[in-house]
């Protein structure tokens, strides 16, 4: 049986970047719990300080089939690249509404593997699309 599976991404702006991803993926931004109207609903009722609000978000996929993805922020900028990244099998007609959303287009590669464009997210995290 296999084990399901959260992809969790480092984020300077979680709520900024669970938008960009939510769209480029077809994703939904997770709804909050049982019993409560918002997420802002539950910071409050929870005591969660303001300033806390965008310190994690999570996007899912609303017919359930893809695994969740968890935006927690972090202090320190991206520095390297990164070690793991998604790969967007959208088409590459998606290339151009993906810049629209605030990516940015890096690199295009196109051999007897496949043809696929590098791209990083609004915060720089790579990922390609093919």
């Amino acid at each position: 049986m296999a084990i399901g599976i959260q992809v969790t991404m480092d984020a300077a702006d979680p709520g900024r970047l669970s938008a960009f991803w939510a769209e480029a993926l077809g994703y939904v931004v997770q709804p909050p719990p049982p019993g409560f109207e918002s997420w802002e609903d539950f910071a409050v009722r929870n005591n969660i300080p303001q300033e806390s609000w965008n310190d994690f978000t999570a996007i899912v996929d609303p017919e359930g089939k893809g695994p969740r993805i968890f935006f927690q922020r972090v202090p320190e900028a991206k520095t390297a690249k990164n070690r793991v990244h998604l790969d967007v099998n959208a088409g590459l007609e998606a290339v151009d509404r993906l810049v629209a959303l605030g990516a940015t287009k890096v690199q295009e590669f196109k051999d007897a593997k496949g043809h696929w464009v590098v791209m990083l997210d609004p915060e720089g995290n790579e990922f390609c699309v093919q």
